[in-house]
């Protein structure tokens, strides 16, 4: 009995993390910055921002509130001849835009994941828009007379005849259907706003095609896959999450863009006619249309997305 006593006591041995948890346990720590700022910093002005959409703000020796029900809500959409069409109008560009981008930046991180000379400066080039769309930017070229003026001579040159408006005359004259074929030349017309716009989605795309094993490759050529077949059962298969990721920041980066006019209305409620309750109205009604979009899209897609393990 003493012998055991005296011998020391194994320790036991810790069952090694799963996979799963790891994976868990890195993901919050990537989010953790944004759950902190979000609780710091963002938390009280959504609660403020969310009982004065209910209420009539007056500055009188400091703010006070005065809870009006619905009255700001009513107003909005009853009163208000502006907010809602303009809401609409956002919401018919983004039906019309996304799927342009989304297709742009996949071509576009399928092109540059080719090997060829200069691709690093290649992809430098189209990160660009990423910097020249930002906040800043944007705003000293909204103010630069210049650059007004050089937006001014190209509004007026795109009234002449293009090659796109040949190619639709022709079109048109054999009796085709314009519906698709309009779309793509209406992309045609906005493809530096789609390149403005695309720099994010490509450089996740990239992202994706590289992690994409050349061995699935290999073995689709060794079986006789035509580069059309490989793209339909490898390519897009392997990178549809990401689709799914692209989307819907695409949907958020145009819904919240600088010449958002639901947003400059907003503003303009806010400033000029200092109604904050009912500038909160609309914020809120217009993040409950993009949270709505938001989850109907990824229920549509979700079901359609291949998880390689």
């Amino acid at each position: 009995m003493d012998k055991e006593k005296n011998q020391p006591r194994q320790r036991k041995q810790k069952k090694p993390k799963s996979m799963a948890y790891r994976n868990a346990v890195a993901g919050y720590l990537f989010t953790a910055p944004f759950i902190i700022g979000f609780l710091l910093f963002l938390l009280v002005p959504l609660m403020q921002s969310l009982r004065m959409a209910f209420s009539t703000v007056k500055f009188e020796g400091g703010i006070a509130y005065y809870f009006i029900k619905f009255a700001n809500f009513k107003y909005i959409f009853t009163v208000d001849a502006e907010f809602v069409p303009l809401m609409l109008d956002e919401l018919w560009q983004m039906i019309y835009t996304i799927p342009s981008i989304i297709v742009f930046s996949f071509f576009i991180a399928i092109v540059l994941n080719q090997e060829f000379k200069g691709r690093g400066l290649v992809r430098a080039i189209f990160f660009l828009p990423v910097i020249l769309s930002s906040g800043v930017l944007v705003g000293l070229e909204t103010n630069n007379t210049l650059m007004q003026g050089l937006k001014d001579v190209i509004a007026e040159t795109s009234n002449a005849t293009s090659i796109t408006d040949v190619v639709k005359s022709i079109f048109f004259a054999e009796g085709a259907y314009m519906g698709p074929i309009q779309y793509v030349f209406d992309a045609v017309d906005r493809v530096y706003d789609i390149a403005m716009s695309s720099g994010i989605q490509i450089i996740i795309f990239l992202s994706g095609l590289q992690t994409i094993s050349a061995s699935m490759f290999e073995a689709a050529k060794i079986e006789g896959a035509t580069a059309w077949e490989t793209f339909w059962k490898i390519t897009f298969p392997m990178v549809s999450s990401l689709i799914l990721v692209n989307v819907i920041y695409s949907i958020i980066d145009f819904f919240v863009r600088s010449d958002n006019e639901v947003m400059n209305h907003i503003k303009d409620t806010m400033t000029a006619s200092v109604e904050y309750g009912r500038s909160s109205a609309m914020a809120w009604t217009y993040f409950a249309m993009i949270a709505v979009i938001i989850a109907i899209v990824s229920a549509f897609i979700s079901k359609r997305v291949y998880y390689y393990d």
